[in-house]
């Protein structure tokens, strides 16, 4: 893994999870790590390297390379930074998404709902009284799943009569007297 070894020597640390690292860092993300690689490159250009030294140092096509270079040549080392997403931008700053956190995570009953039950629906009206923005039930899922890093959870279904100990007996007793009747 030659990636590994070119990383550590520039300072860079790669750690697949989205989880902090032990020292409290959070990892590169892939825009971070691919601007970390054309900073490296200006370096490089710098130095005089010539295009195929790059690519391999750097771990990219020589093609890649030679586009660097052309923007480098026309814009500088900015020209090769990472500009923001293209888009409209977030309905809820990180401020707001840290409060819609902080309400959720108190439960839906202190909202006065009946069970303790989040929906789209509910979390939806949450948002609106915490922040007083109205989203669609399609950005209130991108908020949970990709901001708040929540995932889907169903309640299992069960009889509220089903008797465990009762299933265990049957598994163990009847399942395999069944089973050699056939």
């Amino acid at each position: 893994m030659w990636w590994v070894c070119w990383w550590e020597s520039v300072g860079v640390s790669y750690q697949p999870s989205s989880t902090v690292s032990e020292s409290g860092v959070r990892p590169l993300s892939r825009p971070q790590l691919s601007e970390a690689r054309r900073v490296r490159a200006v370096e490089l250009f710098e130095q005089g390297c010539s295009t195929s030294e790059i690519a391999a140092m750097v771990g990219v096509h020589a093609e890649s390379v030679r586009r660097w270079r052309r923007a480098w040549e026309n814009g500088g080392a900015q020209a090769l930074r990472r500009r923001p997403a293209p888009g409209a931008r977030p309905k809820l700053d990180d401020a707001q998404v840290e409060e819609v956190r902080a309400a959720l995570e108190r439960g839906a009953q202190a909202y006065g709902f009946e069970a303790d039950l989040w929906t789209l629906e509910r979390v939806g009206l949450v948002i609106e009284r915490v922040t007083g923005v109205t989203l669609s039930r399609a950005t209130v899922w991108r908020v949970l799943t990709g901001r708040l890093g929540w995932s889907l959870q169903r309640p299992e279904r069960r009889a509220a009569e089903r008797d465990e100990s009762e299933i265990a007996r049957w598994i163990a007793h009847e399942w395999p007297r069944i089973k050699k009747g056939r």
